[in-house]
């Protein structure tokens, strides 16, 4: 058992058409696999070669199995340092929106708000988890507004081709990030958070005291992702740039998504009930309801079939039961 999002993924693993996970693997050819002996400094050259590219400093930097881990720990310490006896700090999170960042705040002591209410942290994925876009730095920081400290999950960044906002070193903004996704190194299992120059010293501290360090072959396999970036990137542009045309002819006028992943508003019935009909034609699709948002389902774009498992999607859609009730348009 993982998370309910998680948890629906891998329990339909059969479908003729994945249309529901959101990495490369298998788009692309896999990392291969250090040698049977990696070097024990592999964490160490990881942390420094991947602090480079994102432009921050190495002590800034945190290994983690995976971006949900990471987000975690900043979430786990972030509750702990806003956190006091009278009330549980506030998490403001705009809907639809990846779920760890907001059931596992909610896990941490977090009171979720779904609003532009005060708050002492705020939580949001760029590029956004699931609809596709890009916010820019200036909706990222008006979101922000009023809140103590700013997580930014940019799980999907590489995607984008954008820098990271961890080279602001803002005091009160947090990254994280993953192998898992763009370079589908989900064998490898490797994440990481960025702290703020001024927290980087006692976030260590915590994470050092609550979990191991990173395995050599782990922090080997990325690190040999990291440095074939170049070729990565041309093997998934390959990918995307395939379905991202069928998605243009197929659906004309839907905004052209940075990540490889569109949220789909269910015109007709709720994102649940369209996500069971598409499990009857062997299609997988994410339901809203896992997002905070129940009147849609989650494409992912990152399938060689994506072409015919969109058409079939959408003759699916097409097929929406009589008497179900209108949801508001993308």
């Amino acid at each position: 058992m993982k998370f309910p999002l998680a948890d629906w993924i891998d329990e339909h693993p059969d479908c003729r058409y994945d249309l529901a996970t959101s990495g490369m693997r298998g788009s692309v050819a896999p990392p291969p696999w250090p040698v049977r002996r990696p070097d024990p400094l592999a964490p160490v050259e990881l942390r420094r070669e991947l602090a480079d590219h994102l432009g921050v400093a190495p002590e800034r930097v945190f290994l983690a199995r995976g971006a949900q881990e990471a987000n975690a720990w900043v979430l786990g310490f972030l509750a702990r340092e806003l956190g006091g006896p009278a009330r549980s700090p506030v998490l403001r999170v705009q809907f639809p929106e990846y779920p760890p960042l907001f059931d596992a705040g909610r896990a941490c002591g977090f009171a979720v708000r779904g609003d532009r209410a005060a708050a002492e942290l705020a939580v949001v994925s760029r590029p956004r988890n699931p609809e596709g876009d890009l916010w820019s730095e200036e909706e990222v920081a008006r979101f922000g507004e009023g809140s103590r400290h700013l997580l930014v999950d940019e799980t999907f960044r590489e995607f984008s081709d954008t820098p990271s906002l961890s080279v602001e070193g803002s005091l009160r903004l947090w990254t994280t990030g993953s192998f898992t996704k763009f370079f589908g190194g989900d064998e490898a299992r490797v994440g990481w958070a960025v702290a703020p120059p001024e927290q980087a010293e006692r976030f260590g501290h915590r994470v050092g005291l609550l979990t191991d360090e990173l395995a050599p072959a782990s922090a080997a396999t990325a690190l040999g992702l990291l440095r074939g970036l170049g070729a990565m990137r041309r093997a998934v542009r390959r990918v995307l740039d395939r379905n991202l045309r069928a998605l243009a002819r197929a659906c004309p006028g839907t905004p052209r998504p940075v990540a490889p992943l569109f949220f789909d508003r269910a015109p007709r019935e709720s994102g649940r009930q369209l996500a069971e009909r598409c499990l009857a034609g062997s299609i997988l699709v994410c339901p809203g309801v896992f997002f905070g948002e129940p009147r849609g389902v989650r494409i992912c774009l990152t399938r060689r079939n994506f072409p015919d498992g969109l058409k079939a999607y959408l003759s699916v859609r097409r097929r929406a039961p009589r008497g179900s009730v209108p949801a508001a348009g993308r």
